[in-house]
């Protein structure tokens, strides 16, 4: 008997119990712990664990660790042939007395889990921001945003510094060039951003980009333009790299503070086209579609105050469907 055909058999047994049939049922639908399913199903923990263990055993369901509590679930990859078993299985117990009687017991449960979310919440908002960024740390704000990203781009990180743009979107996209004129920079983003098959680390000036004509889908200048002793040319050489239809995102120095930050650092800067309103216009370089996005200050931040842009150069773009442009 081949190991195929064991598997199977010991699935057919697995669901042969009520019991692991209910645990099943519930489980397709919902979420849930062992003390959950307890309450549920109104049986002894030791009985509901047991079940449960000849269930993952079998690769019905699968377990999540959060913190001490296990939540199980049906298992979402199930291979065809057991995928085929379970519908025909769902499909008999239609008639089931428990079904109902289980249903009515698991809403119950999960009216008392959202209202201990909301007491949670409720009590925490005012300190809701801190406690977020000490579990989870400050990315968790906007990093899952990254994920809009179309991953058949490349993307350029021009000026990229240590890598950690390039590493942060790398996961998302298909490539990602990251460019900077310092080989001490591009030391450190190489230690940075190694085990990211999918970064290319090459060195030159951004004004004569080390690039060939449309090799980009998207272009990132982040905190890197107002260093630029030319950045018409900058932008210029940007809006050459990339394809028809490809985007570009810059986000620079709007003013200075007032706050121990002298108006003259850093390099010299060259003043970019501007409109009667003051913003930077992206036209000179090839670009349209141009928009100007003052950033939310930091009050604890010390440098200048910020604004993103972004540009698309014209043409058709590769992909049609709703993106997110950084």
């Amino acid at each position: 008997m081949g190991a195929t055909t064991r598997e199977m058999l010991s699935r057919f047994e697995s669901l042969g119990d009520e019991n692991r049939l209910r645990i099943l049922t519930l489980l397709e639908r919902h979420e849930f712990t062992v003390s959950e399913l307890v309450s549920v199903l109104q049986l002894p923990q030791s009985t509901v664990s047991r079940h449960l263990r000849v269930l993952a055993d079998d690769r019905w369901v699968r377990r999540r660790q959060d913190g001490k509590t296990r939540y199980y679930r049906l298992e979402g990859a199930l291979e065809p042939g057991a995928r085929e078993l379970w519908r025909l299985t769902a499909e008999s117990l239609s008639d089931a007395v428990w079904i109902g009687e289980d249903a009515e017991r698991a809403g119950s449960v999960l009216a008392r889990r959202r209202e201990r979310a909301a007491a949670f919440f409720s009590e925490t908002a005012g300190g809701w921001d801190a406690l977020r960024d000490d579990l989870f740390g400050r990315d968790a704000r906007f990093a899952p945003l990254f994920g809009l990203l179309d991953p058949e781009w490349v993307v350029g990180d021009l000026g990229a510094g240590t890598g950690t743009l390039a590493e942060t979107i790398a996961p998302f996209v298909k490539r990602v060039i990251a460019i900077d004129r310092s080989p001490e920079m591009l030391e450190a983003a190489a230690t940075r951003l190694e085990g990211h098959d999918n970064v290319d680390l090459r060195e030159g000036e951004l004004e004569t980009l080390p690039l060939a004509d449309g090799e980009l889908d998207m272009t990132v200048l982040m905190l890197v333009l107002h260093f630029a002793v030319d950045p018409g040319r900058v932008l210029a050489e940007a809006a050459r790299a990339l394809a028809p239809g490809g985007k570009t995102r810059r986000a620079r120095h709007a003013r200075p503070r007032t706050r121990g930050v002298p108006r003259d650092h850093g390099p010299p800067v060259a003043r970019l086209q501007r409109r009667p309103d003051g913003r930077v216009d992206g036209r000179p370089a090839g670009l349209d579609d141009y928009r100007h996005i003052p950033l939310a200050p930091d009050p604890n931040a010390s440098g200048p105050m910020l604004f993103a842009g972004t540009a698309r150069r014209p043409g058709e773009p590769r992909t049609t469907t709703g993106r997110l442009y950084i």
